[in-house]
């Protein structure tokens, strides 16, 4: 009985630090598979992005990069704008 006591509560390996191993090993596994799928989405951005045509988009959409002799004008609709309504 004393044996039980001394392993689940008191000794270094005991029941308690082996389940927050076990929670921690849980949280890493999942933030693996997170960056996992990040990362094969970047991939596809990267092969993406050697077309010069993708490259170009990019460009504008992200940096609004534009062409000389270009207007770019940027339409933002109301419902996607910040308001004192939307905020709280």
């Amino acid at each position: 009985m004393i044996f039980t006591i001394w392993m689940v509560f008191f000794d270094t390996n005991s029941w308690f630090i082996h389940k927050e191993l076990n929670d921690e090993i849980d949280k890493l596994e999942g933030n693996r598979a997170y960056f996992k799928q990040e990362i094969r989405g970047d991939r596809e951005q990267i092969n993406k992005l050697k077309d010069s045509t993708e490259l170009e988009r990019f460009a504008r959409e992200e940096y609004y990069m534009k062409k000389d002799k270009e207007e770019i004008f940027i339409i933002e609709y109301e419902d996607s704008l910040k308001t004192e309504e939307n905020d709280g």
